[in-house]
């Protein structure tokens, strides 16, 4: 059994300002504050950690006590929720309706057939074909004080959370300074302006690495706003030297075909560009003329 990460926060000095980091969702997280006040840095790192270990309780699909965990557990039958699990839902359904059903919270019980861990274990088609009658977002019964899903059906919030907790920590922070802050939630983030250097207004200079090329490197410039990256680095299955990336179609149940390796994208929240970099994702082959047609700034690897 794999040991939890333990809750801690460390704080280090950076050429300008602090470096705070500890463990959620397991990510390893950062914020970067411009400021020379350790305390007041340690104090905004904090802030930080708790609404991400805040959000990774109550919303965790791996935690029976969670939200995702009563929902699932309940399934069948009509749940009271409170007013930030209504918002994230609806949010959740307005992405099922942008996507044309491709972004599908209730998709996450295909894990049950696909286990994305570099193996070639490929599920069969009879295990995909006995979950494809319990996903279905248009089965669900959302209104602001409850939630209905039908027995046998699960919900998966992960992937929209990270971002989620990205953007309220931000908010959180903000209301505490006026200091320059980048967020790093394992490589989802989201900064509130430029940072100062010898007197001079610098964005924020971010690497997003991609393990499964190690000589390809994104350099991003950020001043406000989010970057949000999605990709088959670490979950993917080779089998026969084809590569099955864990970007599935949910009205097939098997993976996209040919997608990128990896998206990037920038948007002015980090739900929202972690929503679009999936959605790019979803489209395979055609991601890259997805997002031009967008007209949003993007980064795409092969």
């Amino acid at each position: 059994m794999l040991k939890k990460p333990s809750r801690t926060i460390k704080s280090q000095p950076r050429d300008a300002g602090f470096l705070i980091c500890f463990h959620a969702m397991a990510s390893p997280c950062e914020v970067l504050i411009d400021t020379d006040d350790e305390n007041h840095a340690r104090t905004l790192g904090a802030i930080a950690a708790h609404e991400a270990w805040r959000i990774e309780d109550k919303f965790s699909r791996y935690l029976s006590h969670s939200v995702c965990g009563q929902l699932n557990a309940n399934a069948g039958k009509r749940c009271a929720i409170d007013k930030e699990t209504y918002l994230l839902l609806k949010f959740a359904d307005d992405c099922y309706q942008m996507s044309a059903g491709l972004f599908d919270i209730t998709s996450g019980i295909l894990r049950k057939a696909w286990h994305f861990d570099g193996s070639d274990n490929i599920p069969s088609s009879a295990q995909i074909s006995a979950l494809l009658p319990l996903i279905g977002w248009q089965k669900t019964t959302l209104t602001e004080t409850s939630f209905q899903m039908q027995q046998g059906m699960e919900i998966d919030l992960g992937g929209l959370g990270k971002e989620y907790a990205v953007d309220r920590s931000l908010q959180l922070i903000n209301q505490q300074t006026d200091a320059p802050v980048l967020i790093n939630f394992g490589g989802d983030l989201a900064a509130n302006k430029a940072r100062v250097i010898q007197h001079k207004a610098q964005p924020w200079q971010i690497g997003i690495d991609h393990p499964s090329f190690k000589k390809q490197q994104v350099v991003v410039s950020i001043t406000t706003g989010a970057v949000a990256t999605s990709g088959d680095a670490n979950r993917f299955l080779l089998k026969n030297g084809k590569r099955y990336s864990h970007i599935l179609n949910v009205k097939t149940g098997w993976p996209v075909d040919n997608p990128p390796s990896a998206i990037t994208v920038a948007a002015p929240q980090c739900i929202q560009a972690g929503f679009l970099a999936t959605l790019a994702l979803l489209q395979g082959e055609h991601a890259e003329s997805f997002l031009h047609a967008q007209g949003i700034k993007y980064w795409a690897i092969r």
